[in-house]
């Protein structure tokens, strides 16, 4: 066998370019599971972490994304897909994985800062140019000859958040009376003409169908569609008291211990709370948790009265179980329809 050594020695005497070939860099990729309505967010998260990455660590990372209703996309991650992160719009979609094989760590909210919730949206109405049936707050919602366009609660963290916020206007409306309440509910999702099933089809059948008067969804959808797809012919209002929807994070344990992928999700998912990710967080029109970022972009959130469902409607277990268990109250009063 000829030594490297004599080689090195032939192609110096022959007056050759000896070149050192160095292992190539490794390759990283990462699937980020996540919901319908931060396809625009991450990708401009995705370049910038890589960026930041690939310049710390000296190795190829890729990150892929996968979107769709929220729940829908947590019974993927349950059925087999890897994701090695989530970044879901709702706890249940990641209390889930930790009780349905152990995906990810009990202990999940205390992984990351503000509970692994790196921002905020809020629910809004999405309206025709000029408001033409007068849409103010949630009880016009329910007025006969409105059409509500809002994804299925079922499959969309979307349409759970706008489902609780009506429930919870009701109840602040009726002095905690859940009949008075359910009463409400029932009249405002018979104005819902079409349940799709995530928050970005909710919304393409109400710009490109041209379908209802009024879309609910997040703060940050209704600033997309007004400024980049509505050309004028929308406008945002925001209603007298709303929901706060934190969006959760998490990495999926399983997936990253058998890929050996942990140490760039958890980068990944902590570039979300570091100032640069924050920036394009709120640049996005979601609401970040840096006090200092949420200050220089205050002119992109109104201030409006909300509230959450741990501080009003007694947490997410009570939720799930009262609302969108089977034959809970949205089975019961969307039967009805």
């Amino acid at each position: 066998m000829v030594s490297p050594r004599f080689l090195t020695r032939l192609m110096a005497s022959l007056g050759l370019l000896a070149v050192t070939l160095t292992p190539a860099l490794a390759d990283t990729t990462l699937l980020n599971v996540s919901y319908d309505v931060s396809r625009e967010l991450y990708k401009d998260i995705n370049p910038a972490f890589i960026a930041q990455w690939q310049a710390r660590h000296k190795e190829r990372l890729s990150i892929n994304q996968s979107h769709g209703g929220s729940s829908k996309q947590a019974g993927a991650v349950i059925g087999g897909l890897e994701a090695d992160v989530v970044t879901m719009n709702q706890a249940p979609d990641i209390d889930i994985l930790v009780e349905r094989g152990g995906l990810v760590a009990p202990d999940w909210r205390k992984k990351f800062p503000h509970e692994a919730t790196p921002y905020r949206s809020i629910s809004v109405f999405l309206v025709r140019k000029g408001n033409p049936k007068g849409i103010k707050d949630w009880s016009d919602l329910a007025r006969p000859g409105v059409a509500v366009i809002v994804p299925n609660p079922k499959t969309s963290g979307n349409g759970r958040y706008t489902w609780l916020a009506a429930w919870g206007y009701a109840l602040r409306q009726n002095k905690g009376d859940e009949a008075r309440a359910r009463e409400f509910l029932g009249k405002l999702f018979a104005n819902v003409p079409v349940l799709d099933g995530g928050g970005r089809g909710a919304t393409t059948t109400f710009t490109q169908r041209g379908v209802g008067d009024v879309l609910v969804t997040f703060e940050n959808e209704a600033v997309l569609i007004d400024k980049e797809v509505g050309g004028g012919q929308f406008d945002v209002v925001y209603p007298s008291v709303t929901i706060e929807a934190p969006a959760p994070v998490a990495v999926v344990d399983k997936v990253v211990d058998k890929k050996g992928s942990r140490e760039a999700a958890t980068a990944y998912l902590n570039f979300l709370f570091s100032p640069e990710g924050q920036e394009i967080i709120a640049k996005h029109h979601f609401r970040p948790r840096d006090a200092a970022v949420l200050k220089k972009y205050a002119a992109r959130f109104p201030a409006v009265p909300t509230f959450t469902v741990e501080s009003a409607l007694g947490g997410w277990a009570k939720v799930q179980k009262l609302h969108f268990a089977d034959g809970g109250l949205y089975d019961q009063i969307v039967a009805k329809r």
